[in-house]
């Protein structure tokens, strides 16, 4: 009895090996090499008839995860799904309780997105399986408390010291806006507003966090050089627009980056194109390839394109998020793709454990 029941258990050899020969030949975006070379304690077992390969990952990406777990599916014709433990380290030393790595989202001007590709990055990175706070560093304009459905809240301390963040559906959040009225946040000098934000991130009883996602200020003066300089950032993603003039300013962006010695993990360009609901044409109104180009001169990736689409723009005004509204949905696939090759570029650019990471060999 108990040699039939390890034999049930056990996957077949012939499946063993599709799936290895699959897993080995398999690349994209965020597995350049495969997923093996990365993986650890790489095992599989039945499960109630079904495949389960277990392994240990350094960066989020249970949407790719079930893409691959389909196509293994086909091919040995038996259910096939992935148990995986992610296991994200922090990439920079600092002394933010609670946090592994702080991500900023940058724009170098306004009104092209930036607030609301960082509150569905960071609703993204959860769904892909991780946990995800975000900060609203945004002084004079914080528009995160709207995009949560958490305009007019306030927070809580436990202990009289420290903040308690609220909550959204599973995103930790902490903004100027659930402390002061927008009118009196604009009218703060520069050092005054640094100061709150500094305020805003070491005084907040962060829960533990894989990623907190920070929203940046739009623009390159004084306060975002400020910022950049005193938040232990692990790596920057810059929004842009096709468009020339949002083009000219987000290489402004990155070259604020370059001069404080923080990494560029890749771009984003968002409103790339219309597409039609009737036909599905693709109209660029704001300029063609425009991400690409400057990413290319640059040295570094284009992450993703993001249309131009109503429900993005009436679910952040609702104070809800196209992630959660409708998981399946191209718009909510494209921005938990994203997520991941931004997870995945911290790894394979910062982490010392990443097979990209220069070995020193002493002799």
């Amino acid at each position: 009895m108990l040699s039939n029941f390890f034999s049930k258990n056990v996957v077949s050899v012939e499946s063993q090996k599709a799936i290895n020969v699959f897993l080995e030949a398999y690349r994209s975006d965020i597995f350049p090499q495969g997923p093996l070379i990365i993986a650890q304690a790489v095992t599989m077992v039945i499960a109630k008839k079904t495949i389960l390969i277990k392994m240990s990952l350094p960066f989020p990406c249970d949407g790719e995860l079930h893409d691959i777990a389909e196509q293994l599916t086909e091919i040995v014709q038996q259910p096939v799904n992935f148990d995986v433990e992610y296991h994200v380290e922090p990439v920079r030393e600092h002394s933010i309780k609670g946090i592994k790595n702080i991500i900023a989202i940058a724009s170098g001007k306004g009104g092209v997105g930036k607030s609301t590709t960082a509150v569905n990055l960071a609703y993204g990175l959860i769904a892909e399986g991780c946990n995800v706070g975000i900060l609203d560093a945004d002084i004079y304009g914080p528009s995160v408390p709207t995009m949560l459905g958490l305009k007019g809240a306030k927070p809580s301390s436990n202990d009289g010291k420290l903040i308690t963040p609220l909550e959204a559906k599973g995103l930790s959040a902490m903004s100027i806006g659930f402390l002061v009225d927008d009118a009196n946040a604009t009218v703060w000098r520069g050092p005054m507003a640094s100061r709150a934000f500094s305020q805003l991130l070491n005084e907040t009883d962060w829960p533990d966090l894989d990623y907190l996602i920070v929203d940046m200020p739009p623009g390159t003066g004084d306060i975002q050089l400020t910022l950049a300089q005193q938040v232990p950032v692990a790596g920057a993603v810059v929004i842009t627009t096709p468009q020339d003039i949002a083009l000219a300013d987000a290489i402004k962006g990155m070259a604020m980056f370059e001069q404080v010695k923080l990494p560029v993990l890749g771009i984003i360009e968002n409103m790339s194109y219309h597409q039609c609901e009737n036909c599905g044409h693709q109209s660029h109104l704001f300029g063609d390839g425009g991400g690409k180009r400057i990413a290319n001169e640059a040295k570094t990736e284009l992450l993703g394109q993001l249309p131009l689409d109503i429900r993005i723009r009436e679910d952040a005004d609702n104070g809800s998020c196209v992630i959660n509204e409708n998981s399946t949905g191209e718009v909510a696939l494209l921005y938990r793709s994203i997520a991941r090759k931004v997870a995945a570029q911290l790894y394979y650019q910062l982490d010392m454990r990443s097979p990209t990471t220069a070995k020193v060999l002493v002799e």
